[in-house]
């Protein structure tokens, strides 16, 4: 992938503000250059590349029927087999999946990577890079992610504005003492909505996972609806180092929500 691409995403990203509540994240628009995510568009896969969630052994059967998703690795296998000499897919994901824009990532939540696990510790993580395609009747209802999620980076790769209002809203818990690991999912209405992402074309929403970082997606009631997405996200495989670990409670209590 072009140098030109790498700089301005890291650029984009490196610059965004992080704002701290209800959780650390952040967006940023536009994120890729803008003939650059024209390509990306323009090679998105088709239904075929498309497999239902459930079908992964990642959610139990039944769960999420109008979420499907796509292996990057999967797209530059074929791009391989078909001999057109095309290197798109084999380069983004190279390039994506790399060591240097993992440590960029998490450079942004060094402060909460330093509260959850000890300063002086090491952490060991891996990443895993999909696209995804939602449907109408797709939602989710608010939760944390799993326990050893790290981070989390949607990027909204829509055609154009005309969806705004799809995007991943975030949410405080009208129990102020709500802490929630990431074992479970929670009714909407516990929760009071915070914001919501703009499912902008070219833009990028990412957190970082805290017992507070409540996060969904309201059902998707629009007909005809196909609401495409790449979703990265960085898990933590080992903590290594001579400090205890800190519980995953970064920033958990402001003082009006003190448990």
């Amino acid at each position: 992938m072009s140098s030109d691409v790498e700089q301005f995403v890291h650029y984009q990203i490196a610059n965004a503000p992080v704002l701290a509540y209800p959780f650390p994240h952040f967006y940023v628009h536009p994120v890729f250059p803008g003939e650059f995510f024209a390509e990306l568009r323009a090679r998105m896969p088709g239904p075929k590349n498309y497999v239902r969630l459930d079908a992964t052994g990642t959610v139990p059967k039944g769960a999420y029927p109008e979420r499907f998703v796509c292996s990057l690795t999967d797209l530059e296998e074929e791009e391989f087999q078909s001999g057109a000499g095309s290197s798109f897919w084999a380069e983004f994901n190279q390039w994506i999946g790399s060591d240097e824009f993992a440590r960029l990532v998490m450079f942004k939540f060094r402060d909460g990577i330093a509260e959850r696990f000890g300063a002086g510790n090491e952490i060991r993580t891996t990443t895993d890079l999909r696209l995804v395609r939602d449907f109408t009747n797709y939602s989710i209802s608010p939760h944390t992610d799993a326990p050893h999620k790290l981070v989390s980076l949607l990027f909204y790769l829509p055609y154009d504005e005309s969806m705004l209002d799809l995007g991943t809203s975030i949410y405080a818990a009208k129990d102020r003492s709500l802490r929630c690991e990431g074992v479970g999912h929670h009714p909407f209405e516990g929760f009071k909505k915070v914001a919501t992402m703009p499912y902008r074309p070219n833009s990028l929403f990412a957190f970082f996972k805290t017992d507070l970082a409540f996060h969904g997606v309201d059902r998707i009631e629009r007909e005809h609806v196909t609401r495409d997405l790449l979703l990265y996200n960085i898990y933590v495989n080992k903590v290594v180092g001579t400090k205890p670990e800190k519980p995953a409670r970064l920033r958990a209590a402001w003082p009006w929500q003190r448990a």
